[in-house]
C-alpha cells in the first residue's frame, strides 16, 4: 500500500508539471488572420483580424495551432504560421503619456488613449521604447497589454 501511495504521489507531481503551460505573447504576422473555433481548418471562423502585429496571448497549443486570447477577451485557435515573435502592445490605461526618455521627468511627447496600438522596440525595467504613428518615445510598462 505504501508503494502505491508513493507511486501515486510521484505520478501526480509529474502529471501536474506536464500539464502546466506557460502563457506568452505573440503578434499576428499578417493583415488578415482567421480566428477559428477549434484547432484545424475544418472549424468555422469566429473572427477575422485585420491588424498586423496585434498582440495576442497564447494560452494553449494543439499540433500546429495555438489557442489565443486577445485584449478584448476573445479566444480561439490560430495556425502557428500566422503568428510572429515581434513585440507590440495595446494601451490599457485611459490616457498614457509618452516621454522622450525613460523617466517621468523627461519631456512629454504625446498622450495615447486607451486602445492605441504601439510597436515595441525595446524594454528595460518598467519602461518600453515604442513607436506609435509618427511618435517615438518611452511608455511605462504597466499601462500596456501584450508584454511579459
Amino acid at each position: 500500500m505504501q508503494k502505491f501511495i508513493i507511486f501515486f504521489f510521484i505520478f501526480f507531481i509529474f502529471y501536474e508539471n506536464s500539464q502546466a503551460q506557460d502563457e506568452y505573447f505573440m503578434t499576428l504576422r499578417n493583415d488578415k488572420v482567421n480566428l477559428r473555433q477549434g484547432p484545424s481548418d475544418n472549424y468555422p471562423i469566429k473572427i477575422f483580424y485585420k491588424k498586423k502585429f496585434l498582440p495576442v496571448l497564447v494560452i494553449d497549443s494543439s499540433y500546429n495551432y495555438r489557442k489565443i486570447r486577445d485584449h478584448e477577451n476573445n479566444s480561439g485557435w490560430i495556425h502557428i504560421s500566422q503568428l510572429s515573435k515581434k513585440k507590440a502592445a495595446i494601451v490599457v490605461n485611459n490616457k498614457l503619456i509618452m516621454f522622450r526618455g525613460a523617466t517621468i521627468y523627461s519631456n512629454p511627447l504625446a498622450v495615447l488613449e486607451k486602445g492605441r496600438f504601439v510597436k515595441v522596440n525595446k524594454c528595460k525595467e518598467s519602461w518600453c521604447k515604442v513607436t506609435s504613428g509618427s511618435h517615438k518615445g518611452w511608455l511605462q510598462k504597466d499601462g500596456l497589454w501584450g508584454l511579459f
